[in-house]
């Protein structure tokens, strides 16, 4: 029964955040995924202050919050790409590619850095928690994970230290984007005139500043076409899983959000799928209930003084990421927005660019930023194991 009440919050906190989005302008300005993030900590504290639930009830959450998490992303995604004007993104790919190098590079020199500064600071481990967090900044979580749960086999404590060190660093510096501080970087970084995004399904001549537009979308009108973009996600996650099966033997989730991704893309040039109204906002549903969930597993308790040492360490490869990445898109005239989404899709993964995007009102680089935090999925091991045996040579 309480582990019933646990999942009825996941599957309806999206509901009440879009409620209080189109309400309310301060949710706005906050932005829907920064809501479902809060909510999902406060409820974490619960989870993991009190005694809610049995060992028993805890498992079995465990692996419903999984199974969530995993089916939200992968049903999103492609709902969120097919209203995305692709040929907008192949015009500024060479950008995109650009800022994408440069964001790796950034990693990579900020890991090196800090793993010279931390060496003799009494990590356990140290060359693997930088290897963990090289994987992290690059292919978010889901790499960090596989690294130092199934190849570097890292000490359980030091990866939930290291995970809610992160969390503790990279969710303020969400906040401040979607708060507005995407504004400095525009004005530190060279910036192209807003795009403002104009919904062809609201009365003529609304513009709209918001990428995200929840009016209306349950209406006799509108509904009905929405779920012919919802079933054509779920054919498209099934072919994703059937392609998996075939290649691999079993859902990988690589070979599956990839597949997922460039069918999707391809959907995006159908003229009739692209106008199929609200899309964006279905997709956009189910990446708050990804939200919501993993939030809901940060683990403050974890965090002690003798954790403080992880601590500063994640915060200086955070910090010096940033920076590199600030001077590497102001030598190559990347835009401030495109720093934004670059920063945001490698080191927290695509489903936290829409948030990014809506605060911005620039949809141009949307694709961008998923882009770029789906390569990252993509090579985010590969590059932490490759750190970790360039470390060990010192």
């Amino acid at each position: 029964m309480k582990v019933a009440i646990i999942i009825s919050i996941f599957l309806l906190t999206p509901l009440a955040v879009i409620t209080m989005f189109r309400k309310y302008k301060i949710a706005k300005t906050v932005g829907t995924v920064i809501m479902a993030y809060l909510i999902g900590i406060l409820l974490s504290f619960v989870l993991g202050f009190t005694d809610f639930l049995s060992a028993g009830d805890a498992a079995s959450l465990h692996k419903i919050q999984q199974y969530l998490r995993d089916i939200s992303v992968l049903l999103g995604i492609p709902l969120i790409l097919f209203s995305s004007d692709f040929k907008l993104w192949t015009r500024s790919l060479p950008k995109t590619m650009v800022a994408l190098v440069a964001g790796v590079v950034a990693v990579f020199l900020a890991v090196l850095i800090s793993f010279f500064l931390f060496k003799d600071s009494g990590i356990p481990t140290v060359d693997k928690v930088a290897s963990m967090m090289a994987g992290f900044y690059t292919g978010a979580a889901m790499n960090f994970f596989a690294l130092g749960n199934n190849i570097l086999k890292v000490d359980e404590s030091v990866i939930l230290l290291t995970y809610t060190s992160e969390m503790l660093i990279v969710f303020p510096f969400i906040l401040f984007l979607t708060a507005g501080g995407y504004k400095l970087f525009r004005w530190m970084l060279p910036f192209k005139d807003e795009t403002l995004v104009v919904d062809e399904n609201s009365p003529k001549g609304v513009v709209l500043r918001d990428v995200e537009y929840y009016d209306g979308m349950f209406s006799l009108k509108v509904f009905p076409k929405t779920m012919i973009g919802f079933l054509l996600s779920l054919c498209i996650l099934a072919v994703g899983a059937g392609l998996s099966l075939l290649i691999t033997g079993g859902l990988n989730d690589l070979v599956v959000i990839l597949t997922i991704t460039t069918l999707s893309i391809c959907a995006s040039f159908n003229k009739k799928i692209r106008s199929l109204p609200r899309t964006f906002e279905l997709g956009m549903f189910f990446i708050l209930i990804f939200s919501v969930i993993v939030a809901s597993q940060f683990d403050i308790s974890q965090f002690g003084s003798s954790a403080l040492n992880i601590f500063l360490f994640v915060l200086t490869i955070t910090m010096i990421t940033i920076a590199l990445l600030l001077i590497f898109c102001r030598i190559f005239k990347i835009s401030g927005d495109l720093f934004s989404v670059t920063i945001i899709g490698l080191t927290c993964s695509p489903p936290f660019i829409p948030p990014i995007v809506s605060a911005m009102g620039n949809r141009k680089v949307l694709i961008s930023g998923i882009t770029i935090g789906l390569v990252g999925y993509a090579i985010g091991t590969y590059f932490g194991v490759a750190v970790f045996y360039l470390l060990r040579l010192f």
